[in-house]
Protein backbone atom coordinates (compact mmCIF):
# COMPACT_ATOMS: atom_id res chain seq x y z
CA UNK A 1 0.00 0.00 0.00
CA UNK A 2 1.29 3.53 -1.04
CA UNK A 3 0.57 6.09 1.18
CA UNK A 4 -1.13 8.41 -0.50
CA UNK A 5 -3.63 6.36 -1.39
CA UNK A 6 -6.60 7.73 0.40
CA UNK A 7 -10.16 7.18 0.11
CA UNK A 8 -13.19 8.54 1.72
CA UNK A 9 -16.03 6.35 3.33
CA UNK A 10 -19.08 7.00 4.30
CA UNK A 11 -21.42 4.46 6.21
CA UNK A 12 -25.02 5.56 6.18
CA UNK A 13 -28.81 3.92 5.81
CA UNK A 14 -30.59 7.25 5.47
CA UNK A 15 -31.51 7.83 1.87
CA UNK A 16 -31.36 10.56 0.59
CA UNK A 17 -28.20 10.61 0.64
CA UNK A 18 -26.11 13.11 -0.55
CA UNK A 19 -22.10 13.85 0.18
CA UNK A 20 -19.45 16.33 -1.23
CA UNK A 21 -16.58 14.66 -3.30
CA UNK A 22 -13.23 16.57 -1.77
CA UNK A 23 -11.08 17.25 -4.51
CA UNK A 24 -14.05 16.19 -7.50
CA UNK A 25 -13.45 13.21 -9.35
CA UNK A 26 -10.13 12.54 -11.36
CA UNK A 27 -9.27 10.19 -14.28
CA UNK A 28 -8.39 6.46 -12.84
CA UNK A 29 -10.85 7.16 -9.47
CA UNK A 30 -13.50 4.63 -8.70
CA UNK A 31 -16.96 5.29 -6.61
CA UNK A 32 -18.62 2.05 -4.75
CA UNK A 33 -22.29 2.15 -3.51
CA UNK A 34 -23.57 -1.16 -1.82
CA UNK A 35 -27.09 -1.09 -0.50
CA UNK A 36 -30.65 -3.28 -0.93
CA UNK A 37 -33.54 -2.52 -3.09
CA UNK A 38 -36.67 -2.11 -1.40
CA UNK A 39 -38.79 -4.97 -1.82
CA UNK A 40 -41.54 -2.69 -3.50
CA UNK A 41 -39.66 -0.21 -5.30
CA UNK A 42 -40.22 1.61 -8.50
CA UNK A 43 -36.99 3.07 -9.06
CA UNK A 44 -34.04 4.84 -7.36
CA UNK A 45 -31.18 6.47 -8.44
CA UNK A 46 -27.29 7.49 -8.24
CA UNK A 47 -26.62 10.36 -9.83
CA UNK A 48 -22.82 12.32 -10.00
CA UNK A 49 -23.42 15.94 -9.78
CA UNK A 50 -22.04 19.46 -10.67
CA UNK A 51 -24.23 21.76 -7.49
CA UNK A 52 -27.73 21.16 -7.66
CA UNK A 53 -27.99 21.89 -11.64
CA UNK A 54 -26.56 19.40 -13.54
CA UNK A 55 -26.03 15.74 -13.35
CA UNK A 56 -23.32 14.69 -14.97
CA UNK A 57 -24.07 10.91 -14.80
CA UNK A 58 -27.28 9.15 -13.40
CA UNK A 59 -27.49 5.71 -12.99
CA UNK A 60 -31.36 4.99 -12.88
CA UNK A 61 -32.71 1.39 -12.43
CA UNK A 62 -36.52 1.34 -12.87
CA UNK A 63 -38.99 -0.91 -12.02
CA UNK A 64 -42.85 -1.65 -14.01
CA UNK A 65 -45.77 -1.44 -11.38
CA UNK A 66 -47.40 -4.31 -10.37
CA UNK A 67 -44.63 -6.44 -11.14
CA UNK A 68 -45.67 -6.44 -15.10
CA UNK A 69 -42.89 -5.82 -17.84
CA UNK A 70 -38.79 -6.45 -16.97
CA UNK A 71 -37.17 -3.98 -15.16
CA UNK A 72 -34.37 -1.42 -16.80
CA UNK A 73 -31.78 0.87 -15.83
CA UNK A 74 -31.15 4.36 -17.60
CA UNK A 75 -28.42 6.25 -18.15
CA UNK A 76 -28.76 10.25 -18.53
CA UNK A 77 -27.32 13.54 -18.37
CA UNK A 78 -29.14 16.76 -17.07
CA UNK A 79 -27.90 19.94 -18.22
CA UNK A 80 -28.38 23.37 -19.46
CA UNK A 81 -32.34 22.96 -17.87
CA UNK A 82 -33.19 20.05 -19.59
CA UNK A 83 -32.37 16.20 -19.62
CA UNK A 84 -31.04 14.67 -22.60
CA UNK A 85 -31.22 11.69 -24.06
CA UNK A 86 -31.83 8.33 -22.43
CA UNK A 87 -29.52 5.45 -22.92
CA UNK A 88 -31.44 2.41 -21.58
CA UNK A 89 -30.54 -1.04 -20.86
CA UNK A 90 -33.25 -3.43 -20.78
CA UNK A 91 -32.03 -6.02 -18.00
CA UNK A 92 -30.92 -5.20 -14.51
CA UNK A 93 -28.24 -6.74 -11.65
CA UNK A 94 -30.64 -4.61 -9.26
CA UNK A 95 -33.83 -7.13 -8.22
CA UNK A 96 -35.88 -5.61 -5.87
CA UNK A 97 -35.53 -6.97 -2.49
CA UNK A 98 -31.82 -7.74 -2.90
CA UNK A 99 -28.24 -6.56 -2.19
CA UNK A 100 -26.21 -4.77 -4.85
CA UNK A 101 -23.19 -3.42 -5.21
CA UNK A 102 -22.64 -0.25 -7.83
CA UNK A 103 -18.95 0.53 -9.04
CA UNK A 104 -18.25 3.55 -11.51
CA UNK A 105 -14.78 3.80 -12.53
CA UNK A 106 -13.83 7.42 -13.90
CA UNK A 107 -11.75 7.33 -17.26
CA UNK A 108 -10.73 10.12 -19.35
CA UNK A 109 -13.41 8.75 -22.09
CA UNK A 110 -16.05 7.71 -20.13
CA UNK A 111 -17.81 6.13 -17.11
CA UNK A 112 -17.28 2.14 -16.92
CA UNK A 113 -19.82 1.00 -14.50
CA UNK A 114 -19.94 -2.60 -12.84
CA UNK A 115 -22.79 -4.23 -10.81
CA UNK A 116 -21.59 -6.94 -7.80
CA UNK A 117 -18.37 -7.06 -9.58
CA UNK A 118 -19.11 -7.47 -13.00
CA UNK A 119 -18.82 -4.74 -16.70
CA UNK A 120 -22.35 -3.58 -17.31
CA UNK A 121 -21.88 -0.59 -19.21
CA UNK A 122 -20.00 2.48 -20.28
CA UNK A 123 -21.47 5.72 -20.48
CA UNK A 124 -19.68 8.27 -22.95
CA UNK A 125 -18.93 12.10 -20.54
CA UNK A 126 -21.78 14.55 -21.78
CA UNK A 127 -20.24 17.21 -19.00
CA UNK A 128 -16.48 17.29 -17.93
CA UNK A 129 -16.17 14.70 -14.92
CA UNK A 130 -13.44 17.38 -13.27
CA UNK A 131 -16.60 19.52 -12.62
CA UNK A 132 -18.75 16.70 -10.51
CA UNK A 133 -18.17 17.36 -6.69
CA UNK A 134 -21.27 15.36 -5.19
CA UNK A 135 -22.78 12.44 -5.59
CA UNK A 136 -26.47 11.94 -4.36
CA UNK A 137 -28.69 8.60 -4.13
CA UNK A 138 -32.60 9.04 -3.66
CA UNK A 139 -35.22 6.61 -4.02
CA UNK A 140 -36.47 3.15 -2.36
CA UNK A 141 -33.27 1.44 -1.18
CA UNK A 142 -31.00 0.97 1.46
CA UNK A 143 -27.64 1.76 1.79
CA UNK A 144 -25.04 0.21 3.55
CA UNK A 145 -21.77 2.13 2.28
CA UNK A 146 -20.32 4.56 -0.06
CA UNK A 147 -16.77 4.86 -0.82
CA UNK A 148 -14.25 6.49 -2.98
CA UNK A 149 -11.05 5.24 -4.41
CA UNK A 150 -8.44 7.16 -5.58
CA UNK A 151 -5.89 4.87 -8.31
CA UNK A 152 -3.37 8.22 -8.69
CA UNK A 153 -4.47 10.09 -5.87
CA UNK A 154 -2.65 13.75 -4.90
CA UNK A 155 -4.80 14.44 -2.38
CA UNK A 156 -3.54 14.49 1.63
CA UNK A 157 -5.30 12.09 4.34
CA UNK A 158 -8.43 13.47 5.72
CA UNK A 159 -9.94 12.78 9.46
CA UNK A 160 -11.89 9.38 9.22
CA UNK A 161 -10.32 8.31 6.04
CA UNK A 162 -8.74 4.85 4.98
CA UNK A 163 -6.57 3.47 2.58
CA UNK A 164 -7.25 1.57 -0.41
CA UNK A 165 -5.71 -0.59 -2.74
CA UNK A 166 -7.84 -0.33 -5.24
CA UNK A 167 -7.98 -2.15 -8.87
CA UNK A 168 -8.37 -6.30 -10.46
CA UNK A 169 -6.02 -8.67 -8.28
CA UNK A 170 -4.33 -11.82 -9.71
CA UNK A 171 -5.23 -14.36 -7.75
CA UNK A 172 -3.36 -15.95 -6.15
CA UNK A 173 -3.14 -12.48 -3.73
CA UNK A 174 -0.49 -10.98 -1.18
CA UNK A 175 -0.95 -7.72 0.32
CA UNK A 176 0.92 -6.34 3.57
CA UNK A 177 -1.05 -4.28 5.82
CA UNK A 178 1.42 -1.29 6.42
CA UNK A 179 1.25 -0.56 10.34
CA UNK A 180 -1.28 -3.92 10.83
CA UNK A 181 -4.99 -3.66 11.03
CA UNK A 182 -4.79 -1.13 14.64
CA UNK A 183 -7.43 -1.34 16.94
CA UNK A 184 -10.01 0.83 15.23
CA UNK A 185 -9.00 0.09 11.15
CA UNK A 186 -11.25 -2.88 9.83
CA UNK A 187 -10.84 -4.91 6.56
CA UNK A 188 -13.07 -5.08 3.39
CA UNK A 189 -12.62 -7.30 1.00
CA UNK A 190 -14.98 -7.59 -1.85
CA UNK A 191 -14.99 -10.51 -5.33
CA UNK A 192 -16.80 -12.34 -6.95
CA UNK A 193 -16.16 -16.31 -6.58
CA UNK A 194 -15.95 -18.22 -10.15
CA UNK A 195 -18.74 -20.70 -11.30
CA UNK A 196 -16.03 -23.29 -11.82
CA UNK A 197 -14.17 -22.63 -8.11
CA UNK A 198 -13.58 -25.94 -6.35
CA UNK A 199 -12.27 -24.04 -3.20
CA UNK A 200 -11.55 -20.58 -2.16
CA UNK A 201 -9.40 -19.39 0.58
CA UNK A 202 -9.11 -16.12 2.62
CA UNK A 203 -6.26 -16.16 5.17
CA UNK A 204 -5.58 -13.04 7.62
CA UNK A 205 -2.41 -13.60 8.98
CA UNK A 206 0.73 -11.80 11.34
CA UNK A 207 4.11 -13.06 11.64
CA UNK A 208 4.04 -16.14 13.76
CA UNK A 209 0.45 -17.39 13.20
CA UNK A 210 -2.77 -17.02 11.05
CA UNK A 211 -5.78 -14.70 13.20
CA UNK A 212 -8.35 -15.97 10.66
CA UNK A 213 -8.75 -18.88 8.28
CA UNK A 214 -11.75 -18.81 5.94
CA UNK A 215 -11.98 -21.81 3.03
CA UNK A 216 -15.13 -21.85 0.82
CA UNK A 217 -15.47 -25.67 0.00
CA UNK A 218 -18.17 -26.35 -2.58
CA UNK A 219 -17.33 -29.99 -2.99
CA UNK A 220 -18.25 -30.43 0.55
CA UNK A 221 -20.77 -27.33 0.37
CA UNK A 222 -19.35 -26.54 3.59
CA UNK A 223 -17.23 -23.10 4.90
CA UNK A 224 -14.69 -23.61 7.52
CA UNK A 225 -12.99 -20.91 9.74
CA UNK A 226 -10.45 -21.25 11.96
CA UNK A 227 -7.18 -19.64 13.76
CA UNK A 228 -3.26 -21.52 13.75
CA UNK A 229 -1.82 -20.02 16.80
CA UNK A 230 1.26 -21.24 18.97
CA UNK A 231 1.71 -23.66 16.80
CA UNK A 232 -1.40 -25.36 16.15
CA UNK A 233 -4.81 -25.18 14.67
CA UNK A 234 -7.87 -24.47 16.77
CA UNK A 235 -10.94 -25.85 16.62
CA UNK A 236 -12.88 -25.46 13.62
CA UNK A 237 -16.22 -23.97 12.94
CA UNK A 238 -18.38 -24.44 10.28
CA UNK A 239 -21.29 -23.72 8.82
CA UNK A 240 -23.42 -24.50 5.20
CA UNK A 241 -23.19 -23.14 1.81
CA UNK A 242 -27.30 -23.16 1.43
CA UNK A 243 -27.01 -19.54 0.86
CA UNK A 244 -24.04 -18.39 -1.15
CA UNK A 245 -23.42 -19.80 -4.85
CA UNK A 246 -20.33 -19.56 -7.01
CA UNK A 247 -20.31 -15.96 -9.12
CA UNK A 248 -22.40 -14.03 -6.03
CA UNK A 249 -20.40 -11.12 -4.36
CA UNK A 250 -19.29 -11.44 -1.21
CA UNK A 251 -17.56 -8.92 1.62
CA UNK A 252 -15.61 -9.29 4.63
CA UNK A 253 -15.23 -7.02 7.46
CA UNK A 254 -13.84 -6.89 10.56
CA UNK A 255 -15.05 -5.51 13.73
CA UNK A 256 -14.11 -5.19 16.96
CA UNK A 257 -15.60 -7.83 17.69
CA UNK A 258 -15.53 -10.24 15.34
CA UNK A 259 -14.96 -11.15 11.11
CA UNK A 260 -18.18 -10.53 9.14
CA UNK A 261 -18.91 -12.36 5.74
CA UNK A 262 -22.00 -10.39 4.32
CA UNK A 263 -23.36 -12.07 0.45
CA UNK A 264 -24.02 -9.31 -1.59
CA UNK A 265 -24.05 -7.14 2.07
CA UNK A 266 -26.25 -10.42 3.41
CA UNK A 267 -25.28 -11.43 6.91
CA UNK A 268 -23.89 -15.06 5.86
CA UNK A 269 -21.83 -16.01 8.65
CA UNK A 270 -19.76 -14.52 12.12
CA UNK A 271 -16.18 -15.46 13.59
CA UNK A 272 -15.46 -13.87 16.88
CA UNK A 273 -11.77 -13.09 17.60
CA UNK A 274 -9.47 -15.87 18.97
CA UNK A 275 -6.84 -13.19 18.84
CA UNK A 276 -5.87 -9.61 18.47
CA UNK A 277 -7.22 -8.51 14.90
CA UNK A 278 -4.77 -5.76 15.65
CA UNK A 279 -1.87 -7.87 15.03
CA UNK A 280 -3.04 -8.95 11.48
CA UNK A 281 -0.61 -7.23 8.80
CA UNK A 282 -1.16 -9.42 6.03
CA UNK A 283 -3.91 -11.07 3.66
CA UNK A 284 -3.68 -14.16 1.71
CA UNK A 285 -6.33 -15.09 -1.22
CA UNK A 286 -6.36 -18.53 -2.98
CA UNK A 287 -8.53 -19.96 -5.74
CA UNK A 288 -10.69 -18.99 -8.28
CA UNK A 289 -11.93 -15.66 -7.49
CA UNK A 290 -12.21 -12.63 -8.85
CA UNK A 291 -11.31 -9.53 -5.91
CA UNK A 292 -12.60 -6.38 -7.01
CA UNK A 293 -11.85 -4.36 -3.99
CA UNK A 294 -9.55 -4.66 -0.64
CA UNK A 295 -9.32 -1.57 1.63
CA UNK A 296 -8.72 -0.58 5.21
CA UNK A 297 -10.92 1.38 6.72
CA UNK A 298 -11.11 2.88 10.30
CA UNK A 299 -13.82 2.15 11.94
CA UNK A 300 -14.25 4.99 14.06
CA UNK A 301 -16.32 6.25 11.16
CA UNK A 302 -19.54 4.91 11.71
CA UNK A 303 -19.61 1.30 12.74
CA UNK A 304 -20.43 -1.16 9.93
CA UNK A 305 -23.36 -2.94 9.61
Amino acid sequence: LKKKEWVDFYNYRVVPFSCMIKGGLQDGMSITVCGQVLPNADRFHVNLQHGSDVVALQVNPRYQMLWVGPAYVVHNTHQNGAWGWEERKYETPFPRGQMFSLQILVTKESYKILANGKPFSEYKHRFPFSNVDRICVVGMVELSFVTFHYFAPNHAALPGCFVSYFKYFTVPYKTIIHGGAQPGKGIIIQGVISPQAKRVLFSLRHRTGIAFDYSFCFDENVAVCNSYKDGKWGNEEQSGLKLFERGQAFQILVTQESYKINVNGKPFSEYKHRMPFSWVDHIYVFGKVELNLVAFQYLAVRNIY
